[in-house]
């Protein structure tokens, strides 16, 4: 694959430092949320993944929506990531909640989630890695 554009940034410290993105558009504190034993003072990299990932799903939609002729421009998508023990270590599992616009009907609606699934890059990142499922409201 050709990159046809790369993000940069740094992490310090791992959950308990900060996150500094090359162009300086994203530096934040980070700290671990209170239900893993930190202060939960800063953001965590569960937050920053279900941010990352609802907007890239979110483009993803707009994408298929349009080559279906099908607004789905006031789509909303919510992603929520979950951590917890798996085997020696940790895992992640995502459910991503759609919120359709009243005038796209079940069906099509289903169709082009789960078209846009298959679109997404972190959908194809994570594919047979994270559970994912995908919730349509």
């Amino acid at each position: 694959m050709d990159a046809l554009y790369t993000a940069v940034a740094t992490a310090t410290h791992g959950r308990d430092g900060r996150a500094v993105s090359s162009d300086g558009k994203i530096d934040l504190k980070l700290a671990p949320p209170v239900e893993l034993g930190g202060n939960g003072e800063g953001t965590n990299p569960e937050q920053l993944f279900a941010a990352g990932y609802a907007a890239c799903f979110g483009s993803a939609l707009g994408l298929v929506g349009r080559q279906a002729k099908v607004d789905v421009s006031d789509a909303a998508v919510t992603a929520e990531v979950g951590i917890g023990k798996q085997g020696e270590g940790f895992g992640l599992k995502v459910t991503l909640r759609v919120e359709l616009p009243e005038t796209v009907d079940e069906a099509t609606g289903r169709k082009l989630v789960e078209t846009a699934h298959q679109v997404c890059p972190y959908s194809n990142a994570t594919r047979g890695n994270i559970e994912v499922d995908l919730v349509i409201e």
